[in-house]
């Protein structure tokens, strides 16, 4: 599993954006190192869209602290999940993310196994799906990282970064 101290590893995810007007512009592979290099991110991960405590309080809690996660110096914050970047395209849209919160597909989970974070929910129906997780990515490397237990919210929502960054 990715540990403090350890350079985060790359990736190449998708964005979709609805861009401006009634054009689609998407889905957009990037690189996480280079859209994550000299920057400080905040990146979480979670089961999936629009599944229940990742729509009512994960997401939404890190689009009410998007202004005090700037204040307290980080660039960009990346919502991952094991889920295409139409899907998450649409929850962001669902949720009213606005420019708050980056909706990023790890379709094939490359990156989440990469974290060693990946959980089979085949029992449940959801196949390969990520552990709740937020990681703090500074010019890549990794300052924080925490995971939930299954089923928890606790360590890992906006709240937590927030104590974390104001004591660091």
């Amino acid at each position: 599993m990715i540990e403090t101290g350890d350079v985060v590893p790359d990736a190449t995810l998708h964005e979709y954006s609805n861009g401006e007007g009634e054009c689609p512009i998407g889905p957009n592979a990037f690189s996480l190192h280079e859209r994550c290099k000299q920057k400080k991110v905040v990146i979480f991960g979670l089961p999936g869209a629009f599944t229940p405590t990742c729509s009512e309080r994960h997401v939404p809690g890190y689009v009410a602290a998007a202004q005090d996660l700037v204040d307290a110096g980080v660039d960009e914050v990346l919502c991952v999940s094991v889920n295409d970047s139409f899907v998450m395209n649409a929850w962001g849209n669902a949720l009213q993310v606005g420019g708050t919160v980056s909706m990023i597909g790890d379709g094939n989970g490359t990156f989440t196994q990469a974290l060693g974070l990946a959980q089979d929910l085949s029992a449940r129906g959801m196949g390969l799906r990520s552990q709740r997780y937020a990681l703090l990515v500074e010019d890549l490397v990794v300052k924080r990282v925490v995971v939930d237990a299954p089923g928890k919210l606790e360590l890992t929502d906006a709240q937590a970064m927030l104590a974390f960054l104001r004591q660091a």
